[in-house]
């Protein structure tokens, strides 16, 4: 069995058809969208209309929460945002689960950890507001009950933009990276693929060139000004201004 998964489409057209059509080729059994399905600046009408054809979202991001009315804040922007989406867009965001189980329960998908989309699974926030990498400890308890001797094995995440991987008690961890809005200064598209093989999973990672140019010169022109030239300056750098 096969399975893609991507995260953090940001309303990126441009980025999400390369890594559809990457997909394709692989020929996936499933696909697994991890959320923040729209809110960005670079066509998120088209990167909705393509989610829901070919990848519909599988749980809520924290950004899909602010599309979908569940949090306050940045309302000129979700007032933007949900004006190029459908009505029923809004709705279908708010109902989507925190985290789901696939194949068998011995995957788990979430967006930012299994109990909150909102919450970083594989990386902790330090008192110089800076990052580093969970440790095991933090990782068993953000995971939320989710064990080998449950019988999972893989749960894939997204949310921070970041590439990673780690294997605590049996399971993988697997941050599959961003569609769009990288963060680590290459403006590449991402997502992971996880294939089974004699009862056990391989994560990978994949990476794949878009039109970087186009989707910035859309945000300049279309989106609000107070984001078009944050957005463009994000995507043409793959690090945020």
């Amino acid at each position: 069995m096969r399975i893609a998964v991507l995260s953090d489409v940001h309303g990126n057209a441009f980025a999400l058809r390369a890594v559809l059509d990457d997909i394709r080729a692989a020929s996936p059994d499933l696909i697994l969208n991890l959320g923040d399905t729209v809110w960005g600046a670079a066509d998120p009408a088209a990167a909705w209309a393509l989610q829901a054809q070919f990848a519909p979202p599988s749980v809520r991001g924290n950004t899909d929460e602010r599309v979908a009315g569940l949090r306050a804040g940045k309302e000129e922007m979700r007032a933007w945002v949900r004006a190029q989406l459908p009505d029923a867009v809004a709705a279908l965001l708010a109902d989507l689960p925190v985290r789901l189980d696939v194949a068998g329960g011995e995957v788990r998908a979430a967006h930012g950890s299994p109990r909150n989309p909102w919450e970083d699974l594989m990386l902790t926030g330090t008192p110089a507001g800076r990052t580093r990498p969970a440790r095991f400890a933090e990782l068993r308890e953000r995971l939320d009950g989710f064990t080998a001797d449950g019988g999972g094995q893989v749960c894939v995440v997204g949310h921070t933009h970041r590439e990673m991987l780690a294997v605590v008690d049996g399971v993988t961890v697997m941050n599959v990276g961003p569609v769009s809005r990288q963060k680590d200064g290459l403006p590449l598209a991402r997502w992971g693929l996880l294939t089974r093989r004699a009862g056990y999973w391989t994560p990978e990672f994949r990476r794949t060139a878009y039109d970087v140019a186009g989707a910035a010169a859309w945000a300049r022109e279309h989106a609000p000004p107070q984001a078009a030239a944050f957005e463009a300056a994000w995507l043409s750098a793959g690090r945020e201004p």
